[in-house]
């Protein structure tokens, strides 16, 4: 086998014992029956939020509404995503439709 065809193969077997690794690891640290640490469960409730919000941050920190659109479609899109999560409680509806919207609206609108 040529070099380059054993580094490839090297790189996807390294890759899937270390994700199989890390989808293991939980279930080792918390068997069926332990209770889960009280830290765990509320990461667990805090972290979702956190990220959602820091990646809302991330989509918008440079969005300029002084020049341009002015943060029109931006605004629109995340009215939608709001409107559609608070209605059906889909997050894969919600963002994807958003997303769709957006990417609409800056190639066929503004």
């Amino acid at each position: 086998m040529p070099l380059s065809t054993i580094a490839s193969l090297s790189i996807i077997f390294v890759v899937a014992v270390t994700t199989f690794i890390t989808r293991v690891i939980p279930f080792l640290i918390f068997p069926p029956g332990k209770p889960i640490p009280k830290v765990v469960q509320y990461l667990g409730e805090v972290l979702t939020p956190a990220v959602i919000g820091m990646l809302v941050i991330y989509c918008l920190k440079e969005v300029t509404l002084f020049t341009g659109s002015h943060g029109v479609p931006e605004l629109i899109s995340v009215a939608v995503v709001i409107f559609l999560h608070i209605w059906k409680r889909n997050n894969l509806l919600s963002i994807g439709v958003g997303t769709v919207l957006y990417m609409f609206l800056i190639q066929k609108v503004f």
